[in-house]
């Protein structure tokens, strides 16, 4: 039987070179820390306020029926001889209503963070609906062109040939009369939602429209054309991650006025009802009582509404400037 040939000698003085170890591929919070907008919003002062004063308005609204002494969406827990108590801090303020109660009984911190759970539930539905619409839209209309991108975007002058509101307000009025009166109380918000995403679905179909148009051309969309790509997977992995930007931009923007547009809506009685309230049908509610001296009705919940807003807002302007390559 042959032998197997030995193996050559050693040489000690070398030392084992252990294999290569595999990169370590960075944790998605590593990159996100790492990244320009971070370090964009660290240096924002006004945009980390911002942030803060959203997350403090959005966790005491969702912890609400925790933290708040009353529910005041139950009218049976309502008692009548609680009604019209100023704020505490007046001379006949009373524990535990800090901020008063109005002609009912209603706490009015109750109603406040509950109101605008309800608003900040409809002003993101909304527009989460409006920027999906808006995107698909978009990017059929920008990717085909055509016949198809002038029926779209005929669709969308239409819409903005009319003012906002007064489409939601046909909106809303259309579906309460077709709807009994039991199922129009149980769909208020859903009715409020379409109602805001109907006319808003233009301003992110456009945006992307535009993108895509330009995109489309590029010659990484016409290899995949070429290698017989699906174009929806054309569309949702090569055009739609560069249009992305002032989409963003825009639904945060527009997050902030569709809350605005929920309390206007409210305010004119065609949003939410009263047993339900959000923020713009307690203002509603408290203007009815500004002038005889029950001014807390109406002070707080629109204090609550403009923060609302305006931190939004601040966030959405930093945002835009923190992803705007001319300003990098």
């Amino acid at each position: 039987m042959a032998r197997a040939a030995p193996e050559p000698p050693r040489d000690k003085t070398t030392p084992l070179t252990p294999p290569a170890a595999a990169p370590v591929r960075p944790s998605r919070l590593t990159r996100l820390r790492d990244s320009d907008l971070w370090h964009s919003f660290h240096a924002h002062p006004s945009a980390i306020f911002a942030a803060v004063l959203l997350a403090l308005v959005a966790l005491t609204a969702f912890l609400a029926p925790w933290i708040t002494p009353q529910n005041p969406y139950d009218l049976a827990a309502l008692e009548l001889w609680n009604s019209e108590i100023p704020p505490i801090w007046e001379a006949d303020g009373q524990w535990p209503y800090l901020l008063g109660t109005d002609t009912q009984g209603r706490d009015i911190l109750s109603a406040v963070l509950y109101g605008s759970r309800i608003s900040l539930i409809i002003g993101f539905a909304s527009v989460m609906l409006a920027l999906a619409v808006g995107l698909a839209l978009g990017l059929v209309a920008g990717y085909f062109g055509g016949w198809i991108d002038n029926v779209i975007m005929r669709a969308g002058d239409v819409l903005l040939s009319m003012p906002f509101i007064l489409i939601a307000i046909l909106i809303t009025a259309i579906a309460s009369a077709s709807l009994p009166t039991g199922l129009k109380e149980v769909l208020a918000a859903p009715i409020l939602i379409f109602a805001i995403a109907v006319p808003s679905w233009v301003q992110y179909a456009r945006t992307v429209r535009a993108s895509a148009m330009v995109e489309a051309k590029k010659e990484y969309v016409q290899a995949a054309k070429l290698i017989r790509v699906k174009s929806w997977r054309v569309m949702l992995h090569h055009i739609l991650p560069n249009c992305l930007t002032p989409i963003l931009v825009a639904a945060t923007l527009n997050f902030g006025l569709a809350i605005l547009s929920e309390a206007t809506l409210s305010f004119l009685g065609v949003g939410m009802p009263p047993d339900q309230p959000s923020l713009g049908t307690l203002i509603r509610i408290g203007n009815q009582y500004l002038f005889s001296g029950l001014w807390w009705i109406v002070v707080f919940p629109s204090i609550q509404l403009c923060l609302i807003v305006l931190s939004v807002n601040m966030i959405g302007d930093w945002l835009r400037d923190a992803l705007n390559p001319k300003l990098r």
